[in-house]
C-alpha cells in the first residue's frame, strides 16, 4: 500500500501510454500531453490501452522515481479521455490502484468545515477578549 502526503497533487494521464516508455519520454509526456511541470513533484499517472499496467512518475528532490505495476488478471478502472489530463485526489489513486471504480460508486455526505474556518488557526473562544 502507497501512502502519499496530503497536499500532494495526482494528476493522470487520460491517453494510452506506451509502457515501453522511461523516464525521459514519460516527463515529456507529462509536459506536453499533461501540460504540467514534470519537476514540481506531482504523481504523474499513465496507463496502456490494456488498462492493465499503471506507471507513476515523480520527481524526487534529485531525480526520477518510476512505481509500475502488471496486473496478472483484470483490469485498472483507468479514465480514459481525449482531454489529456485528470486531476484527482491522492486517495482516489489508492482506490484506483485497488480496482474500484469510483464512477459506480456512492460517496456519502460528510461534515467538512467551511473555508473560512479552516484558515484560522488557534481561533479565540467567545467572549475571551472582554475581560474586565
Amino acid at each position: 500500500m502507497l501512502s502519499f502526503p496530503g497536499g500532494i497533487k495526482v494528476y493522470l494521464c487520460t491517453v494510452p501510454c506506451d509502457m515501453r516508455r522511461s523516464f525521459d519520454g514519460l516527463s515529456m509526456m507529462a509536459e506536453y500531453i499533461i501540460r504540467c511541470d514534470p519537476y514540481a513533484g506531482h504523481l504523474l499517472v499513465f496507463c496502456n490501452r490494456r488498462s492493465d499496467r499503471v506507471k507513476i512518475l515523480y520527481w524526487d528532490r534529485d531525480g526520477w522515481v518510476i512505481w509500475y505495476k502488471r496486473l496478472e488478471v483484470g483490469t485498472f478502472p483507468y479514465p480514459f479521455a481525449e482531454t489529456g489530463r485528470k486531476e484527482i485526489a491522492a486517495w482516489e489513486l489508492g482506490v484506483l490502484l485497488e480496482g474500484i471504480d469510483l464512477s459506480k460508486v456512492k460517496r456519502r455526505k460528510r461534515y467538512s468545515r467551511p473555508a473560512a474556518v479552516q484558515g484560522e488557526e488557534n481561533p479565540e473562544p467567545a467572549g475571551a477578549g472582554a475581560r474586565s
